[in-house]
């Protein structure tokens, strides 16, 4: 490897970092100045910009805004703050579900932030350290995206991997339940070995003299008229997402010829749904740019384009020494990729962005196709190891629930990688990834 070339890796690493400091839109917009400095400086040609992921997130986005202001999000938070209280003692189980479950009915993992301060209330409740099913439930809503059929990161995948004979039903169907199953073994694992109990902590004892702990004063919002129908035209319109997916994957061939394709299906579906929740639902459509679902949602848009420009700038340019690098390794050693797309993933900040900076290489230095698909089971096996933006301490959800844990117990330490998360977040994965290559394996 060159001089130039750590170079240029440095000129990324550095990129990113100064975005993660700066936090939010500004991870979007170093990465899009880095590409101008791999151009200007190196010489590099700048790469595609992910315009099919960006679209996707916009759409579904736009659906989830007008189904939060017809009230659906919060009817939806109502149903899972009745399911944590239903079983206190199970929280640690529970929390996870719930965060996962959302996920992976919005395609977003920004709805977990609403079930941050009930999980911390039903916690303490019971005297159990918050920061224990606040790490978990945070790990899982990353996961899930990996899983969701509405997801820019299982809409770019499974589009990769139909081409190679994997139908999209069965994707989901492997997915789902690894990435499940993973982050349930984690909370089991996670119970036995964490301090459970909140009186020993000494963040929270120290609070709790200086009369620091006051539970947020519990409002139960009014639903608004129509709430319930949102919902259920966002859950219809997600059920015909999934059934005309699959009736136009090659492997199921129900629509063939596939005049719309894919990605401009999903697009249209969420404009119709956000269309028909608009009408139905009486929904102020002037409100929804200053809703919180649709802000964060744009700013996801701002990272990915920048961040995701930046990678592919990088891997494109060299993607011959790429491809020659992982042709042997990879091939050798599959639960390599895996940890490239962890790596990946730490520094890419999205799902998404990391599939579609990563992939396109793998499948070149393997030799995958249509007509030699073998090694394409790696890659449906390794995808959950595309969720690792947990392991810097500087993702909305985490900060989030850092900020809204009132006891003290989930913070982050004097060392970067020393947080409540990383531990479980590196399980999660870990499970995921070993029951995928599974699973995968039974389908090879």
């Amino acid at each position: 490897m060159s001089i130039e070339i750590l170079l240029q890796f440095l000129a990324v690493l550095v990129a990113i970092f100064l975005g993660v400091r700066i936090g939010g839109i500004g991870i979007g917009y170093i990465g899009g100045a880095g590409v101008l400095v791999l151009g200007l400086v190196f010489g590099m040609a700048p790469g595609n910009v992910p315009w099919d992921v960006i679209l996707i997130i916009a759409s579904v986005i736009a659906a989830i805004s007008a189904m939060q202001l017809a009230g659906g999000l919060d009817y939806l938070v109502q149903i899972a703050e009745r399911v944590l209280r239903s079983n206190p003692k199970h929280i640690n189980y529970l929390a996870p579900i719930v965060t996962y479950v959302l996920t992976l009915f919005a395609g977003t993992g920004h709805t977990a932030f609403s079930m941050i301060p009930v999980i911390v209330e039903v916690a303490k409740e019971q005297h159990i350290r918050p920061c224990v099913p606040l790490s978990i439930a945070v790990v899982a809503s990353q996961i899930a995206i990996t899983a969701s059929p509405v997801s820019a990161a299982v809409i770019y995948m499974s589009g990769v991997l139909e081409k190679f004979g994997w139908s999209y039903p069965l994707l989901l169907l492997i997915w789902i339940a690894t990435t499940f199953l993973g982050c349930m073994i984690t909370a089991f694992v996670m119970t036995l070995i964490s301090n459970m109990d909140l009186d020993s902590d000494p963040v929270y004892k120290e609070r709790l003299a200086k009369g620091l702990v006051h539970a947020p004063t519990a409002e139960q919002k009014k639903l608004p008229e129509h709430a319930k129908l949102s919902v259920l035209i966002f859950l219809l319109g997600i059920i015909c997402v999934v059934f005309y997916a699959s009736a136009i994957s090659p492997a199921v061939g129900l629509i063939d010829p596939v005049i719309v394709k894919r990605d401009a299906a999903i697009w249209s579906f969420m404009f119709l749904i956000a269309s028909l929740i608009s009408v139905f639902c009486k929904v102020d459509v002037s409100k929804i740019g200053s809703s919180s679902v649709f802000q964060s949602g744009m700013i996801a848009c701002i990272c990915v384009f920048g961040v995701a420009w930046l990678g592919d700038t990088f891997v494109s340019g060299h993607s011959a020494l790429i491809k020659e690098l992982a042709a042997g390794t990879v091939s050798s050693y599959p639960a390599l990729l895996a940890v490239v797309f962890f790596l990946a993933s730490m520094l890419l900040y999205s799902q998404a962005a990391t599939a579609k900076a990563i992939t396109p290489a793998i499948v070149a230095a393997l030799g995958i196709s249509a007509s030699n698909p073998g090694d394409s089971y790696m890659l449906v096996a390794s995808f959950a190891a595309v969720s690792a933006l947990f392991v810097l301490p500087t993702y909305p959800t985490l900060l989030g629930a850092v900020q809204m844990d009132y006891t003290g117990t989930t913070r982050i330490g004097k060392w970067v990688f020393n947080h409540a998360f990383f531990v479980p977040g590196v399980i999660a994965i870990a499970v995921s990834v070993a029951l995928g290559f599974v699973a995968a394996g039974l389908f090879h």
